[in-house]
């Protein structure tokens, strides 16, 4: 009986595979990458076109032994690595490795891993597609070309261990950017002013002032704000204009790999690393009792937003029967992706709509549990209806002054009934019933609201930010966010204080480097125009060598200028009271991978090494010591008292400086809706909470600003 080789990346994946083929197919993994340019070495003939020196991966060996073993006992060879530019690679180094004929159609590729997609493959092998391959290759050298350049410079310049990447960079500089931003922000003051209206035999509605002589009023002092007050004395409300018509909200699109990351980091707080972690494991298969191995998403590195119609009908059925017809989307609610993308798999989808996420859960770990529920929920909304709003505004003068009151309610859910999507500002659909009014009716003015605001800076980048902001610069692409976010903390230029992303002196003296003398390597729309270079050579429309040509002579001629130009760049540490116990040294302040500690400037005679505390000014409730800043092995900040571990006393929520009105004891701080802060206390025995608006100041982590006046004024 002749046998035919089915080679994969993962375990995982020859596991479910395997259940789908029969007896003249065994399947075997390569376990990811067979073969890489050495770390030890260049490993690029640049006077030669650029030719790679490729070795076999250390600890490959067996594993590599194992196939070529496999491949004499077989009759026919099919790589079945991922279907992206980086799963074409790896076929071609396995294609060499083993000795296949360069014209063998021996790559099949699936976007999903079911009975169907992988019997309808093996049946239709094609040659290693070499195009995507030398997209991959001339990104792989480009990214070898800029950092073992660049990398030593820094080293010899700013400090030894620095690395400097070409698509990481531009990451750091969106981030470095943001920051000098928001220090440099002035905030304006501005003044907002709310009535409460009644209609008689309603309940109260808030109106905002909106007007003054036909024009939008700003108020800008408190001065300004007295005298509208002042003009508004005696007047009658009058309800000038009603507007009421009817808006739908159409439904989100299925993910992409950059959507699913950004409301996996919103709605269950996954990092993008880990997003991607898990959403491998749904794609390469999971054991499902009697079921057995099957794999549970579609591919997971993807920028496009279609589907096909088997799974777009499959949805809809499944939509009809438990929603009813109503519920279900039309033909012109496809939706098409914005900008340039490659278009080369659909959206992440559920492989069945039909498989419940709570039909399964026995099976999954719990964060497989939420991400594939994301995942089916929001592929089941995108082929549902259009929620539909009754919208109301009612305008409301007075003399020259005008107020606005708009209300929302929600008529028909359609797709809400299965999903919501996440806001990065937080903010939250609410229904605002407004009373039933016709123009020309007075009302009743209860009290006028005046708050004072102040301008806020722009929003530090979080996790979902900033892979949204890659994926609108065109920067990188879905394989690589991930990892850019990952790579950028771990090197000590970025580091994660709650969920936001803050530079590091480290990257904020890398980053104006080289935006002084690598203009190029740290510009955005440099980068941007790379990655299009990379996907037309990916589509045939491009020579690669060409392409790495063109960006080599300039990016040395630079380089050269700059190891002329560039003096020693000194980051000195920061020296502390604390005396190394073992030489007597003051210990310095360092920057590690998940964060600052103490270290003794000995190194590398002396190794002592201790976590820095970072006391914030709260006394600990349990004993005569105080609260400090601590790091969990991974990395996350938490709270605990400095005299541990004859304490140990620890929180995960910031501790507040005000103590519970009720019992006494401490107070933490703790999200809400929207983002709102509240405090609850730590005593499990007290229920006590405050509100935002009744926190007193002295909160360690409240940002510094000026304070918000609030009066409202009653009108009798």
């Amino acid at each position: 009986m002749s046998k035919t080789l089915v080679i994969v990346e993962s375990p995982a994946k020859a596991k479910t595979i395997s259940k789908f083929l029969g007896k003249k197919y065994f399947v075997k993994a390569s376990m990811g990458h067979v073969r890489d340019l050495p770390k030890s070495q260049f490993g690029v003939d640049v006077k030669n076109g650029f030719n790679p020196k490729y070795i076999t991966i250390r600890g490959k060996g067996d594993t590599i032994k194992d196939l070529r073993n496999a491949v004499k006992k077989s009759d026919k060879v099919l790589i079945a690595s991922d279907p992206d530019r980086e799963g074409e690679a790896i076929a071609w180094h396995l294609q060499k490795l083993l000795d296949i004929c360069d014209d063998r159609p021996c790559r099949i590729e699936f976007n999903e891993i079911t009975k169907q997609a992988i019997q309808n493959a093996v049946k239709h092998p094609r040659p290693i597609d070499n195009n995507r391959v030398n997209a991959q290759q001339a990104r792989r050298i480009l990214d070898r070309l800029v950092g073992y350049n660049l990398s030593p410079l820094l080293w010899r310049k700013v400090k030894k261990g620095l690395s400097a990447g070409r698509v990481q960079s531009v990451a750091v500089r969106l981030i470095t950017d943001r920051e000098e931003e928001i220090q440099n922000f002035v905030p304006e003051e501005y003044w907002t002013l709310t009535g409460s209206f009644v209609k008689t035999g309603y309940p109260p509605f808030e109106g905002k002032l909106h007007k003054y002589k036909n024009r939008k009023i700003d108020i800008k002092t408190s001065e300004q704000m007295r005298e509208v007050l002042e003009n508004l004395k005696g007047l009658h409300y009058t309800v000038t204009k009603v507007t009421s018509k009817e808006k739908s909200r159409r439904p989100p699109a299925p993910f992409t790999t950059s959507t699913l990351q950004q409301e996996a980091y919103r709605k269950l707080n996954f990092t993008a690393r880990k997003t991607m972690i898990v959403a491998q494991q749904l794609y390469e298969g999971l054991e499902l009792g009697e079921e057995g191995s099957s794999g549970l998403v579609t591919y997971i590195r993807t920028d496009s937003v279609r589907v096909s119609d088997t799974a777009r009908d499959e949805a809809r059925e499944y939509i009809k029967e438990r929603f009813g017809v109503p519920f279900v989307g039309k033909d012109d609610l496809r939706v098409s992706a914005k900008g340039k993308v490659q278009d080369a798999h659909e959206a992440i989808r559920p492989t069945s709509v039909s498989r419940e996420p709570d039909q399964i859960k026995q099976y999954l770990t719990n964060e497989q549990y939420k991400l594939y529920k994301l995942i089916w929920s929001r592929f089941l909304a995108s082929q549902m209806s259009p929620a539909v709003y009754d919208t109301t505004s009612v305008d409301i003068s007075a003399g020259d002054y005008l107020f606005r009151a708009a209300g929302s309610i929600l008529k028909f859910p359609g797709y809400t009934k299965v999903y919501i999507e996440s806001r990065d500002d937080g903010m939250k659909d609410e229904d605002k019933l407004l009373p039933d009014i016709n123009e020309g009716e007075v009302v009743e003015a209860r009290s006028l609201t005046e708050k004072q605001h102040f301008t806020q800076p722009p929003p530090r980048y979080t996790d979902a930010t900033l892979v949204k902001t890659l994926e609108e610069k065109g920067i990188g692409r879905p394989s690589t966010y991930a990892p850019i976010v990952e790579t950028i903390i771990k090197r000590g230029y970025i580091v994660r204080e709650n969920k936001q992303l803050y530079p590091t002196e480290l990257g904020v003296i890398v980053v104006d480097l080289l935006k002084k003398h690598f203009k190029d390597i740290i510009d955005v729309t440099f980068t941007a125009e790379m990655e299009e270079k990379l996907d037309s050579i990916a589509e045939g429309d491009l020579d690669w060598v060409k392409v790495l040509d063109s960006f080599y002579d300039p990016f040395m001629n630079t380089l050269e200028k700059a190891e002329d130009e560039i003096g020693l760049v000194q980051v000195a540490d920061e020296v502390t009271e604390e005396v190394c116990e073992q030489c007597g040294r003051n210990m310095v302040i360092k920057m590690g991978r998940f964060g600052k500690f103490l270290a003794c400037p000995g190194f590398p005679e002396c190794r002592n090494t201790k976590p820095l505390l970072e006391p914030i000014g709260v006394p600990c409730p349990r004993c005569e010591g105080e609260i400090v800043i601590r790091r969990s092995k991974k990395g996350r900040k938490f709270y605990g008292c400095s005299r541990y571990p004859q304490c140990d006393f620890v929180t995960w929520d910031p501790p507040s400086k005000t103590r519970c009105p009720e019992c006494g004891d401490l107070m933490v701080e703790k999200k809400g809706a929207g983002n709102t802060i509240f405090l609850r206390c730590v005593n499990a025995g007290c229920n006590c909470k405050l509100r935002s608006n009744e926190k007193k100041q002295g909160s360690i982590t409240a940002a510094p600003e000026k304070p918000n006046k609030e009066n409202t004024i009653t009108i009798h």
